[in-house]
């Protein structure tokens, strides 16, 4: 096999692994190792030696493991056999992964079986390039985002599903608002997932649930999504509504200070006050109750004057008093008139005797039988014909 003097990685940027394929060295070749990789010598399925960032001449100098190993000839010329990995250690991201089979589990809020499938991306990079070589690669040539993910395919699957369905379970997400929690779910199971990758030298990056795929065509599914919705709709309906009557409210309300605003300033161009309008309110009442000429009306309008204060009292107070003097001088007494029995003269109020005969006055002119009022000296009543009482 060919000896070559310059060792370099000629992968891409989607290989984690990548064996040189040249295994014989000469002492004294170049090896290049660029930023964020390992080269890593093997022989027999062991690690030797490793080399980080630069350039590196092999001598038995830099060679400690293999020259414990390997037997070189005087000088270090010859050449010797072993493998030479090149390891990526950058994060390579956007690697996909997806359920092999339907996710099974009990909605936690409508109790009814459901079967839903998951898929999404993750990122990894190498977190231990001696367990990777041991423990994954082996004897093969390259070590491929591919051939990884297919490597860590079983577990992933098997535990990714098994978490999916426990997080789901005692977090209660109906399957309805499933992917509102999709970063939670998916750190959830990065978290979980992070032993089992790192025991074969890789680290778990990122985990991210983009895609769950529902069973569309289960009509439980359907008839509880409907019921869903439903709900949904009701309780927006309702938060609108009470949305719209707050700003009801306080439009009202802002209609109110401004009318008020505006109707102080109209009584301050106007030069009067508050309680002067009130009297003035109060004035126009008294009034009325003076034309009516009532005094428990009168009592009214004065109860207002007192309840407003002095200042309405000043301003209401001439009404006021007239429409008192009006109602409480009192009025003449309405007398009916009385007339003798006898002769039929008219006699005072106050007469107990006719000042034209001397007959006794009768003390009343009604009738005592039908209460009929005589207004002469007529001995009859002319309405029932009862004998008048002299």
């Amino acid at each position: 096999m060919a000896i070559t003097s310059v060792l370099m990685y000629e992968g891409d940027n989607k290989t984690f692994v990548w064996r040189h394929p040249i295994q014989d060295f000469n002492m004294g070749s170049e090896l290049l190792v660029h930023e964020s990789q390992e080269a890593i010598f093997m022989v027999d399925g062991k690690v030797l030696d490793t080399f980080g960032p630069g350039k590196h001449i092999l001598e038995t100098e830099n060679l400690p493991v293999a020259r414990t190993i390997l037997k070189f000839a005087t000088g270090g010329k010859n050449a010797f056999h072993a493998e030479l990995y090149f390891v990526n250690l950058t994060e390579q991201m956007a690697i996909r992964w997806g359920t092999d089979s339907k996710v099974s589990y009990l909605d936690p809020v409508y109790d009814f079986p459901l079967e839903i499938g998951a898929c999404g991306e993750m990122s990894l990079s190498v977190s231990n390039s001696n367990k990777l070589l041991i423990k994954v690669v082996g004897t093969e040539q390259n070590l491929s985002q591919n051939q990884l993910t297919v490597f860590f395919r079983a577990f992933l699957m098997n535990r990714a599903k098994s978490i999916l369905a426990q997080e789901i379970k005692e977090k209660k997400i109906s399957i309805f608002e499933i992917d509102m929690h999709l970063p939670e779910l998916s750190e959830a199971i990065r978290t979980k997932l992070l032993d089992d990758f790192f025991d074969y030298g890789i680290n778990l990056n990122s985990f991210l649930i983009t895609t769950v795929l529902k069973p569309d065509e289960d009509r439980n599914y359907q008839k509880f999504k409907d019921i869903f919705f439903r709900q949904k709709s009701d309780v927006m309906e309702a938060q609108l509504q009470q949305k719209l009557t707050i700003i009801e409210q306080e439009t009202k309300a802002k209609s109110t200070v401004i009318e008020a605003e505006a109707t102080a300033k109209k009584r301050e161009l106007e030069g009067y006050t508050y309680q002067q309008e009130k009297g003035f309110e109060v004035a126009k009442e008294a009034a009325k109750n003076e034309a009516v000429g009532q005094f428990s009306n009168v009592g009214i309008g004065l109860g207002m004057v007192t309840g407003v204060g002095a200042e309405i009292g000043k301003t209401v107070g001439g009404v006021a008093g007239q429409a008192m003097q009006s109602v409480t001088v009192p009025a003449a007494p309405h007398t009916e008139k009385r007339f003798c029995m006898n002769c039929g003269q008219e006699l005072s109020s106050t007469a107990m005797f006719c000042e034209n005969c001397g007959t006794k006055a009768v003390t009343s002119n009604s009738c005592t039988n039908c209460g009929y009022v005589l207004t002469n000296d007529a001995n009859f009543c002319p309405k029932c014909g009862t004998r008048r009482e002299k």
